[in-house]
């Protein structure tokens, strides 16, 4: 009740002008969601990369993405480099700065700042703020993607993407601590397209406007459904030997908030012999490197897999057996929209930024 409170005169605050906002200084794309972990906003961000990308509005401009860069040891604004580590910038900043080279992805606590920086690098070079800031090499940014920023009230983007997960819909769920709400369910009326995320592959006309109805869509709002794709397996380290991936058996770690869809994909090919649960976001000591390699050698023959997400995290520990080295691969995920329909759709959503740019 307390945590609704607050939440409820927080909002008040910004809602009524009592506490300012300021829009971003260039176009924004808020990527965000109303519950704790688990809804695929890295997977997304990425889907809307890919989609600025390919398209004629934004392919030629220079794209951002900002984050905070969630449990990461560095300070202050840093432009995430591709051979810089998880623990400096975050897995999944770096997750996405190594699949997107020509996109600058850079981690700033305060998203005014970090916006103010990449929207005038120059700034980088004088301002006492940046001297932390090992990168200065930043192109002016055209289009910023903002990961994880629908809560922070301060910075308003031009288009809010709110994400649901298909297994854990808002209307069914509390707010914290009773549930996994992280903010009132009623703040997802300000969103401009609504994603349901982690769908089954198809999902009938009947189904659709339930759920419609569960988010109490307004007219001027979107809704849209999304669903994941696994890719092959990939090595972790250059010296994984492919055959291990041929094995009926596997070794599954991971820290993620919800890894029931890969425990599926993954036991429809693989026996999982053994699970080793780690916490969101989890930090990979030796320890667990050894409680790793000690499982997987009850199995010798068994394949070691992880997420790409865990994958960043692993490659900041030095001590790995180069035994266990030989097994460890990971499982590329990406999301796609479930009808070319709703990518068309979602393609115009990003074209009409531009257009009111203008």
């Amino acid at each position: 009740m307390f945590y609704g409170l607050a939440l409820s005169i927080r909002h008040l605050f910004y809602d009524k002008g009592w506490k300012k906002s300021f829009p971003t200084p260039v176009p924004g794309i808020c990527v965000g969601n109303v519950s704790v972990g688990g809804t695929g906003k890295t997977p997304f961000t990425e889907l809307i990369l890919r989609e600025l990308l390919k398209s004629d509005d934004w392919a030629y401009s220079n794209i951002a993405v900002l984050s905070r860069g969630y449990k990461r040891s560095s300070k202050g604004f840093q432009k995430v480099t591709r051979d810089g580590t998880a623990a400096f910038f975050g897995d999944e900043p770096l997750q996405i700065a190594k699949k997107f080279p020509s996109v600058t992805v850079a981690v700033d606590k305060d998203r005014i700042e970090g916006c103010r920086f990449l929207t005038e690098p120059e700034l980088l070079q004088t301002d006492k703020k940046a001297r932390r800031c090992l990168d200065k090499d930043v192109p002016k940014t055209d289009i910023v993607v903002l990961d994880d920023a629908f809560q922070y009230r301060r910075l308003r983007a031009n288009l809010n993407i709110v994400l649901i997960d298909y297994n854990r819909p808002v209307h069914k769920d509390r707010l914290l601590p009773w549930g996994r709400l992280r903010d009132l369910p009623s703040r997802m009326k300000k969103a401009d397209v609504i994603v349901v995320t982690k769908c089954p592959a198809y999902m009938d006309d009947w189904e659709r406007e339930n759920w419609k109805q569960y988010v109490n869509l307004r007219p001027e709002q979107t809704l849209l459904f999304s669903t994941i794709k696994y890719g092959e397996m990939k090595p972790l380290f250059p010296e994984a030997d492919s055959r291990y991936t041929y094995s009926s058996r596997l070794v599954l770690f991971d820290g993620i908030a919800n890894d029931a869809p890969l425990r599926s994909f993954l036991s429809d090919k693989y026996k999982i012999v053994k699970k080793l649960q780690f916490p969101d976001h989890h930090k990979y000591s030796n320890a667990d490197v050894r409680a790793i390699a000690s499982a997987s050698e009850h199995f010798p023959t068994a394949c070691v897999v992880t997420t790409e997400k865990d994958a960043q995290r692993v490659l900041d520990v030095k001590k790995i057996p180069a035994r266990l080295k030989e097994r460890m691969f990971y499982i590329p995920v990406e999301t796609m929209f479930l009808t070319p329909e709703e990518e068309a759709e979602f393609t115009s959503v990003l074209s009409r930024i531009r257009r009111e740019q203008y």
